[in-house]
């Protein structure tokens, strides 16, 4: 069931928009904004407000790989993981990466804080390895400044340094 708050946000953002259709990604988003994710469960409330499917909305929930479809971390990392990345060093950092936060890809640490998940390319290709966290991005990675950004992000040096 969509909050009333929800439902003000997403019809304003159909006024936005010539066919119900163009305002089903931003419904999702302002889904996200209050759930922090998009339940299954939202998704035909969504389309019943747009007078869409709920397959249409299925489409476009299950296609974009900003909005999430299970629970994630107050700070999600996108790491990305295409070639020009991965050249660079993005494995190295998805290691490092992992081991700090003691969890793999698609997962969350068990405090809340952060989820680690791989992203397509985030358009610094001459600036990898890079990362987005909360929508900010972040070139040229190396381990070193990866600990930086997370500490920026409240994970302290005594944080996690192996997977158990």
């Amino acid at each position: 069931m969509l909050s009333e708050r929800e439902r003000e946000k997403i019809v304003e953002e159909m006024r936005h928009h010539e066919h119900p259709r163009g305002a089903i990604s931003e419904a999702l988003l302002i889904v996200q904004e209050h759930r922090g994710w998009v339940p299954d469960e939202a998704l035909p409330d969504v389309a019943g407000l747009l007078g869409v499917s709920t397959e249409d909305v299925e489409a476009i929930a299950t296609f974009y790989e900003l909005i999430f479809r299970k629970p994630v971390g107050r700070h999600v990392i996108m790491l990305c993981d295409s070639v020009s990345c991965w050249v660079t060093g993005e494995e190295r950092i998805l290691d490092h990466l992992q081991k700090r936060l003691g969890v793999g890809l698609g997962g969350t640490t068990p405090d809340g804080n952060f989820t680690l998940l791989p992203a397509g390319c985030l358009g610094a290709c001459d600036r990898g390895p890079a990362m987005i966290i909360d929508g900010k991005l972040f070139d040229t990675l190396t381990p070193e400044r990866a600990d930086e950004i997370l500490a920026e992000y409240g994970m302290g040096a005594d944080a996690q340094t192996s997977h158990d």
